[in-house]
């Protein structure tokens, strides 16, 4: 027996629309977006919009403070400490007279000096240090420190700028 020509098309047309759809793949559905085209490593990340910046609530409670403090004042002021004091003055002017001291100074070695720092680097008693020159409240600060701008430590810091001391109270 023979199938019908009727039985035989919708048949066809349906294995032939099969057979297209099976070939095409989803290439008919596929959007060209350059993003996806990259590798995943690539891509942009993606961040939801409130995690995108930190969060500053309460990130910088500042202490109740009396007056204003400057990075500058903090520097310049000299601490409480046997190895600095301070001079009335110009700060050029007691740069040079520290100078003077230190070359009159037996024992001291000046390996080098910079005035727009106001340093100068000596070597006194083993020890190695910096004499700092620096604009103070109420004068000029004279300070031996370390080279990370900490107070020296050790005796010869200290017998350095009690000298220094001695020599710029005359």
């Amino acid at each position: 027996m023979r199938p019908s020509n009727s039985f035989l098309r919708p048949v066809g047309i349906a294995v032939l629309a099969v057979a297209v759809a099976g070939t095409a793949g989803c290439s008919w559905l596929k959007r060209d977006n350059a993003l996806y085209a990259q590798s995943p490593e690539s891509r942009p990340l993606e961040v939801p919009p409130d995690l995108d910046q930190p969060r500053t609530d309460g990130a910088m409670a500042l202490p109740p403070a009396a007056g204003s403090v400057t990075r500058s004042g903090m520097a310049a002021a000299p601490a409480a400490s046997n190895v600095a004091f301070t001079v009335p003055g110009q700060r050029d002017e007691v740069f040079t007279r520290v100078g003077e001291a230190l070359a009159g100074t037996e024992g001291a070695t000046v390996s080098s000096q910079s005035q727009a720092l106001g340093t100068y680097e000596v070597a006194y008693a083993g020890s190695q240090f910096l004499v700092r020159v620096s604009t103070a409240q109420g004068g000029v600060a004279v300070s031996a420190v370390d080279p990370r701008g900490v107070a020296a430590t050790g005796d010869a810091p200290v017998r350095l700028i009690a000298m220094l001391q001695a020599a710029l109270a005359r």
